[in-house]
């Protein structure tokens, strides 16, 4: 006999059935795009331009050496982007009227670099920058689209810690003063080990954006995985290398995101 209650057992079978309704209605709906896309009138040359498959072999290896380069600017550009969005954040929370200049500029930082599009940051800087003459390294691309990228994500991150510093209950600061903590002890070991582990699932969305936008490099130099698939298809006349390199990003961000959606299942199921 179940030990289960009643409600218990209710919850378990409309959960079966809502899974499978869902599992029934996607197979449905990939059954009739199977079955109708091929008949429309230009299938096949969509077909030989976008998913040709043997030009995604021939191209494929090169495609995924070149996505080594993406993945190299974003482990160095991540670190720099928390390092300074905790720092931006940390100005923005600052209490001190004699500090106010740092709530200022970190006001200032965060609508900047939050009004400006990426792209056109990325233009900017990665042309600006190396235009006044510098020599080697620092008129590279790779070094001016990393700032650009840390300094675009480093004003949306700080925002997301600095709210979920602000998240974090004012008598949590009160016990620790009267504990005897000074401020700056009080936010290094109580606040903010609280408000970056609320903010990881959203931060986790960031780190799968950031991963995606480091292909805007390519428009200023760097020969990543978009600026190797636009050769390959400016040699080949064939957009499947695009295709490619779609394929190698959904593998890396479709992991990421799931785990991003884990995490916040997981801290509703914890405040619920």
């Amino acid at each position: 006999m179940s030990s289960l209650s009643p409600l218990k057992r209710y919850e378990q079978k409309q959960r079966r059935r809502s899974n499978t309704i869902a599992t029934l209605s996607l197979l449905a709906v990939a059954g009739l795009l199977i079955y109708f896309v091929p008949k429309a009138p230009g299938w096949g040359a969509v077909k030989t331009s976008f998913f040709n498959w043997g030009v995604l072999q021939k191209t494929f290896p090169t495609l995924l050496k070149a996505f080594m380069l993406d993945i190299a600017i974003f482990a160095w550009s991540l670190p720099l982007i928390v390092i300074l969005s905790l720092a931006i954040a940390l100005c923005r929370n600052v209490r001190s009227p004699a500090l106010f200049p740092l709530r200022v500029f970190g006001a200032l930082y965060t609508d900047i670099f939050r009004g400006v599009p990426t792209i056109l940051l990325v233009y900017l800087i990665g042309f600006g920058i190396p235009g006044l003459g510098l020599s080697r390294p620092w008129n590279s691309p790779y070094l001016w689209g990393t700032v650009a990228l840390v300094l675009v994500y480093s004003a949306y991150v700080s925002e997301v810690l600095r709210s979920g510093i602000e998240s974090v209950h004012k008598s949590q600061r009160a016990a620790s003063e009267s504990l005897g903590l000074s401020e700056a002890d009080t936010m290094r070991y109580v606040v903010l080990p609280q408000a970056i582990r609320s903010q990881v699932p959203a931060m986790m969305n960031f780190v799968v954006a950031i991963q995606k936008d480091v292909a805007l490099l390519s428009f200023i130099g760097p020969v990543e995985l978009l600026r190797q698939a636009g050769v390959y298809k400016s040699l080949m006349a064939n957009f499947t290398p695009y295709v490619g390199a779609a394929i190698i990003f959904l593998c890396v961000t479709i992991p990421a995101t799931r785990y991003a959606d884990y995490l916040m299942a997981k801290q509703r199921a914890i405040r619920n």
